[in-house]
């Protein structure tokens, strides 16, 4: 997690996504080269480690089947998530050669973010707890995976409804006089993106 997001304690989508889940964890940085834990992690026996992240080269959840994500995600596996902005998410990957090395994962969406609240790159781009729950599902569907997911996105979606209503009531006090109270529609996009990742 880049240190700008891990400063968002009360409404970023990566603490959300590690309240979540039992076995994940955060590690805040930029240049993950030479961190200590996560090379721990990647050099520890039985390990198999994975980015998500998307490339010409990466393993497609969406489009392989049962058989085939299990004997490439066999042994121990760990994925590892970059969250940040999309050019944080960029220059993050950019410096940090330890996890250029990793094979990639990736998955196909079909579905539109419910950030209304936050401009994306692409219609189809979605926040790192979006990004985290649509992977599960994935494996859970070639055994992989056993969590529980239906209610995985509940807090998520309480923190877009409350915003929402925090931006559309003019009286609030909690919101500086100058906010702008229009919820943009997710067809505005930004024309040229400077990076495309699925996560943020």
């Amino acid at each position: 997690m880049h240190p700008k997001e891990y400063k968002k304690e009360k409404n970023g989508t990566g603490h959300m996504t590690k309240l979540q889940l039992k076995n994940a964890e955060i590690i805040v940085g930029v240049d993950f080269t030479n961190n200590a834990h996560v090379n721990e992690i990647l050099n520890k026996a039985n390990n198999n480690s994975f980015l998500l992240y998307p490339g010409k080269d990466s393993f497609n959840l969406s489009v392989r089947n049962r058989s085939e994500t299990k004997l490439f995600m066999r042994g121990n596996p760990h994925l590892f998530i970059i969250d940040a902005t999309w050019p944080c998410a960029r220059k993050m990957l950019k410096l940090s050669k330890n996890l250029q090395n990793l094979r990639r994962v990736s998955f196909d969406n079909t579905i539109k973010s419910k950030f209304i609240i936050k401009q994306q790159p692409d219609a189809l781009c979605l926040s790192t707890i979006e990004s985290v729950y649509t992977v599960l599902n994935l494996l859970k569907e070639s055994d992989l995976e056993n969590c529980d997911t239906e209610e995985f996105l509940f807090p998520f979606e309480k923190m877009i409804e409350y915003q929402v209503k925090c931006i559309l009531n003019p009286d609030n006090k909690h919101y500086r006089s100058g906010t702008s109270r229009e919820i943009t529609p997710k067809n505005k996009y930004k024309k040229k993106p400077t990076v495309s990742i699925i996560y943020e």
